[in-house]
C-alpha cells in the first residue's frame, strides 16, 4: 500500500468512525428539550444536565378505549380532560402510546385525518398543559379489537400483519409514506407538527416488532424507517425496540437509531386472577444482556412499557423504578393507565389496573415511583432484597403492603403508616391513603395536601374506592370490580404550619362545604379545599401551573343504595380456637344491622361490628368450633329490608316461605389433622405453571380411582432438551385459619405417583415470605404413595420466579441477600419442579394429589 493510499485509508476510516459515532447521538438544539450525547446519555439541551422522565401509556383516542367511552355516552374529550388531570396529579411527567396506525392510515400508508387522529392531537395538547413530555410510537401493528374482535380497519397493518410488516416491500413502503405524512401533520390544537413541538421529545419507530430472516435486512428495515422520519426534518432522538427479539439484538444495535427501548412484565401477563405473595422478589434487578455488543454501547435506554401484571399491591412501581435506574434507564412509562370512565370494570386491559380514583394505593405508589426514578442516580444499586427495601428517602414493605417517601419536603405513603416525617415543619407536599402521624383519615380514597402559601394548604380528597371483586378476572362493563362511595369521614391534620385551629373552605365547583378545625380535626367529604389559618392570604393559583387551585375530577356518586358484602370463608380452621370472621360491607348506616348466623345443630348469631372504614368483624367463640363442617350465612338488615349472603338474596330469612339455602362452608379440623398446602382437587385454578414446551407438555386434571377425586397430571410428551416444568402455588391465605397450629408441624408430605414403571423425580420447595426457598427431592414410585420428609432436612435453595418474567432474559430464580432461619410461620408458597433427573428418553408423566404438612 502506498503512502497516499495509506493516508486515504486512514482518512476514510476516520470519516466512517465519525459518522458511526454521530449516529448514536443528536446535536444539542435549544429548540429541542433533550438530546443524546456521545456517551448515550439523555440530557437537557439548555443545561446539559441528565434527564429522567416517568409516567404512563394511555390509549383512549384509539381502539377499545375510544369505543368504550362512546358506548357509555361519555364525550371522549371530557374523559381525556379528567384522566390527564389525574395522571398529572400522580406526578407523571411522561406519556407514551403506540398509535393505532391501522385506524388512521390506509393500505398505502396515507394518513387519514379522522376522529382518532383528532382526539390524539387533543390529548397531546392536554398533556402539554400539564407539562407532561411525550414519546410517540407511530406504528403499532395491532388490530383495534382487544378485548373485542378486530374491526375492518383501513390501515396497512391490517393488510400485511405484524409478521410481514418489516419484510414485505410494499408494507415497508407504506410505513415510510405513513411516517413521512404523520410527522408532517400539523396538530390543529397546538398549531405545530410533532417535530416542532418541544413537549414531543422523541420517537420510538414501532411497537414490539417481530423480525425474521437475515440480520442485515433487519438493520436495513430500521434504517429505512429511521430515514423516513428524519426526512421530515425530525432532529430529535429516535429509539427502537431491542428486547422484543433478543436474538436480533446485534442487528438492531447496528442501526442508525439513537437508543433502544425495553419492556418489563416481571410476573407475565393475564393470570386471570390476582397474583399473591411477595412480588418484590421478582423486581430486585433488571438484567440487560446486550452489554457485550459493541454497537449497543453509548446508546440511550428507555422503557416503553412495564407493569406488574395482575398484582394489586402498592409497592411494585417504586421497586421497579429503583431497578430501572440501576440498569441505566432515563424514561419509563407504565402500560396502561385506565380511563376513569371504565376503571370501575377494568375492561381495557384486564391484566393492568391503575387509576387514581379506583386504585388509590397503586396511584400513590406511582407518585412515589416517579420520585424514585427522577431522584435515584443512574446505575445506582442498593444490594439485593431485603436490603434494597430501604433506599434514600424511600421504603418498601411487603408485610405492611406499603411504599413510602419521607424527605424534608415530601411525605407520601400508599397505605397506613406509623412512620414519622423527618421534618414536619418543612413539608410542602403530603399524599397518602389511610392514616399517618401527619394525617388521620378513615376513608379509603387518596388525598393530597399541597402547601400554597404561609398558613395555607390545598387539600384534595378523592371518594372512597372499595374493591369488591378480583379485578384481574375476566372483565365486562356489566361487572363492577371497584365501587365508589361518597361519605363524610373524620380527618385530623397535624402540621406546625396550620396548628390546631384553621378554616376549611371548599374550592371545587358545586361544593359549598365550610368548617373550622377543632384540635386539628374536622369532617370532610370528597372535593378540593383550602385549609387556612386566621389572617393567611389566599393565593390566586398553585405554585406551579400543573394543578389548578379549584380543580377536582372524580366518578359520580352511584345511584344505587343496596348494600354490598364481600366475604371469603376460611377453607379450614382449627377446632376449639377463637375465630375472627371479617367482611367488607358497603352501604350500612349506624341504624342497620349485620349478623353471622350459624346453623350447626341450633341457630346462633354473632354481630358483625365495624372496626374501620368498610371493614367489619365478628368474633366466634372457640367452643362453638368442633371438628366437622361449619355452615353459616350473613344477614344484613336495613329497616324492614333484608339481604342474605352468600347470594345477596332479598327477603326476611326467618319467614316460613324463605327459600334460599346458600351457606358459607368451612372445615373445622380435628386435632393432629394434616395441613394441605396444595390440593389438586381444589387448588388448580390459581396454580401457576411454567411450561417451557407447551406444545408437547401438558398439565391437566384427571380422575383418581375415585371418579369424584381429581389429581394433577403433568406430562412431558416427548424427549426434550429442556424438560423441566415448574408449578407454584400461594397458600398464605389458605392456612390463616390454622395459624395457631403451624409451629407443631414437623414433616413435609407429598402424595403422588409416577406415570410409568420407573420413579419420577420431583423437587419440592417451601418458600418463605422473604424469598428463601427450602427444598428437597422426592422420588415418586409407580404406585400412589405418600412420601414424608422431615422439615429439618430441607436445604436452602434458589426460589424459581413464577410466573415466568418477560422479557425472557430476565432472571428466572432469586435468592435473598441473607437467607432467613426456617420457620413454618413465614411460609407462603410451595414450588414443584418436574423433570429434575435430566432429559427423559421418552414420554414421562407425574400424578400429584397433594402436598402438605404433618406432625
Amino acid at each position: 500500500m502506498t503512502l497516499l493510499n495509506t493516508r486515504f485509508f486512514l482518512f476514510f476510516s476516520l470519516l466512517i468512525c465519525t459518522a458511526f459515532g454521530s449516529a448514536a447521538q443528536t446535536k444539542p438544539n435549544p429548540e429541542n428539550l433533550i438530546y443524546v450525547d456521545k456517551a448515550g446519555v439523555i440530557r437537557y439541551s439548555k443545561t446539559k444536565q441528565e434527564a429522567a422522565f416517568y409516567g404512563v401509556n394511555y390509549c383512549l383516542p384509539f381502539a377499545y378505549g375510544y369505543r368504550a367511552v362512546k358506548s357509555l355516552n361519555i364525550k371522549p374529550e371530557t374523559a381525556i380532560d379528567q384522566d390527564v388531570y389525574h395522571i398529572a396529579r400522580m406526578g407523571a411527567d411522561a406519556f407514551r402510546v403506540h398509535v393505532w396506525d391501522t385506524e388512521i392510515s390506509d393500505s398505502l400508508g396515507n394518513l387519514l385525518n379522522n376522529e382518532h387522529l383528532r382526539l390524539f392531537d387533543y390529548l397531546v395538547a392536554q398533556l402539554k398543559k400539564r407539562q407532561i413530555k411525550i414519546i410517540i410510537t407511530p406504528i403499532a401493528y395491532w388490530g383495534n379489537g382487544y378485548p373485542e374482535r378486530d374491526e375492518h380497519t383501513p390501515g396497512f397493518s391490517r393488510v400485511y400483519g405484524k409478521g410481514q410488516a418489516n419484510q414485505n416491500e410494499n408494507a415497508i413502503k407504506a410505513q415510510e409514506e405513513y411516517v413521512r405524512q404523520f410527522f408532517r401533520h400539523v396538530n390543529p390544537y397546538t398549531k405545530s407538527t410533532y417535530g416542532n413541538d418541544q413537549d414531543v421529545i422523541a420517537v420510538e419507530l414501532n411497537n414490539e416488532p417481530t423480525h425474521a430472516g437475515p440480520k442485515p435486512k433487519v438493520t436495513e428495515y430500521i434504517n429505512r424507517i429511521n430515514a423516513a422520519v428524519r426526512s421530515t426534518g425530525w432532529d430529535k432522538p429516535i429509539f427502537y425496540n431491542i428486547s422484543q427479539n433478543p436474538w436480533y439484538a446485534d442487528a438492531v444495535a447496528k442501526s442508525d437509531v439513537n437508543g433502544f427501548s425495553f419492556q418489563w412484565y416481571p410476573l407475565g401477563l393475564v393470570a386471570g386472577h390476582t397474583i399473591q405473595g411477595n412480588s418484590l422478589l421478582h423486581v430486585d434487578k433488571y438484567h440487560i444482556p446486550f452489554d457485550t455488543i459493541p454497537a449497543f454501547k453509548n446508546k440511550a435506554r428507555i422503557v416503553y412499557e412495564f407493569d406488574a401484571g395482575d398484582v394489586y399491591a402498592p409497592y411494585m412501581y417504586p421497586a421497579m423504578a429503583r431497578s430501572f435506574r440501576g440498569a441505566g434507564f432515563q424514561w419509563a412509562t407504565q402500560f396502561a393507565y385506565d380511563p376513569m370512565a371504565t376503571a370501575y370494570a377494568n375492561t381495557e386491559y384486564q391484566t393492568h389496573y391503575l387509576n387514581l380514583a379506583y386504585t388509590p394505593s397503586k396511584a400513590i405508589s406511582m407518585l412515589i415511583a416517579g420520585r424514585v426514578f427522577r431522584e435515584t442516580p443512574r446505575f445506582k444499586t442498593y444490594g439485593a432484597y431485603p436490603q434494597d427495601s430501604l433506599f434514600g428517602p424511600f421504603r418498601l414493605s411487603y408485610s405492611q403492603s406499603l411504599s413510602e417517601m419521607n424527605s424534608d419536603r415530601a411525605f407520601f405513603y400508599a397505605n397506613t403508616t406509623q412512620t414519622k416525617p423527618v421534618n414536619a415543619a418543612s413539608l410542602t407536599q403530603i399524599a397518602g391513603v389511610g392514616s399517618s402521624p401527619v394525617v388521620h383519615y378513615e376513608g379509603t380514597g387518596a388525598y393530597f395536601l399541597d402547601k400554597v402559601g404561609a398558613g395555607v394548604w390545598r387539600l384534595e380528597v378523592m371518594p372512597d374506592a372499595i374493591l369488591i371483586r378480583d379485578p384481574f378476572e375476566r372483565p365486562s362493563l356489566k361487572k363492577e370490580v371497584t365501587t365508589i362511595r361518597y361519605a363524610a369521614w373524620p380527618m385530623r391534620v397535624s402540621l406546625p404550619d396550620l396548628g390546631t385551629s384553621f378554616a376549611i373552605v371548599a374550592q371545587n365547583e358545586g361544593n359549598s362545604f365550610a368548617a373550622s378545625a377543632i384540635n386539628g380535626g374536622f369532617q370532610i367529604r370528597p372535593g378540593t379545599y383550602l385549609l387556612k389559618t386566621a389572617g393567611a392570604k389566599t393565593p390566586a393559583s398553585m405554585p406551579n401551573a400543573v394543578i389548578g387551585l379549584n380543580e377536582f375530577y372524580a366518578p359520580a356518586a352511584p345511584d344505587k343504595t343496596e348494600p354490598i358484602l364481600v366475604h371469603t370463608a376460611y377453607g379450614e380452621v382449627s377446632a376449639n380456637q377463637p375465630l375472627t370472621l371479617s367482611a367488607t360491607i358497603v352501604g350500612l348506616d349506624s341504624a342497620d344491622k349485620a349478623v353471622v348466623e350459624f346453623r350447626n345443630g341450633r341457630l346462633r348469631t354473632v354481630p358483625l361490628q365495624r372496626v374501620a372504614g368498610y371493614r367489619y368483624e365478628a368474633n366466634v367463640p372457640g367452643d362453638w368450633l368442633t371438628s366437622g363442617l361449619l355452615n353459616y350465612r350473613i344477614v344484613i338488615q336495613k329497616g324492614i329490608d333484608y339481604r342474605t349472603y352468600p347470594g345477596a338474596h332479598p327477603g326476611d330469612p326467618t319467614a316460613w316461605d324463605y327459600l334460599p339455602n346458600d351457606t358459607y362452608q368451612t372445615i373445622v379440623t380435628a386435632e393432629n389433622s394434616r395441613l394441605n398446602l396444595f390440593d389438586a382437587s381444589t387448588d388448580r385454578v390459581k396454580l401457576i405453571v411454567n411450561n417451557s414446551d407447551y406444545r408437547n407438555n401438558t398439565v391437566e386434571l384427571a380422575p383418581d380411582e375415585n371418579p369424584s377425586h381429581l389429581l394433577l397430571k403433568a406430562s412431558f410428551g416427548k424427549a426434550s432438551t429442556d424438560p423441566k416444568m415448574g408449578l407454584q402455588y400461594y397458600f398464605g391465605d389458605k392456612i390463616q385459619g390454622r395459624k395457631t397450629e403451624l409451629t407443631g408441624f414437623t414433616k413435609l408430605v407429598v402424595r403422588g405417583k409416577s406415570g410409568q414403571p420407573q420413579p419420577v423425580t420431583v423437587k419440592v420447595s417451601l418458600i418463605s415470605n422473604d424469598g428463601t426457598a427450602y427444598s428437597t427431592v422426592v422420588n415418586l414410585p409407580q404406585q400412589m404413595s405418600e412420601i414424608e420428609v422431615p422439615l429439618s432436612q430441607l436445604t436452602n435453595d434458589a426460589m424459581p420466579l413464577l410466573p415466568r418474567p418477560y422479557p425472557d432474559f430476565q432472571p428466572l430464580t432469586f435468592q435473598p441477600a441473607n437467607a432467613g432461619t426456617f420457620s413454618v410461620t413465614t411460609l407462603e408458597k410451595v414450588d414443584m419442579q418436574l423433570g429434575q433427573s435430566g432429559v427423559p428418553e421418552k414420554a414421562t408423566s407425574v400424578w400429584l394429589d397433594y402436598i402438605g404438612l404433618t406432625r
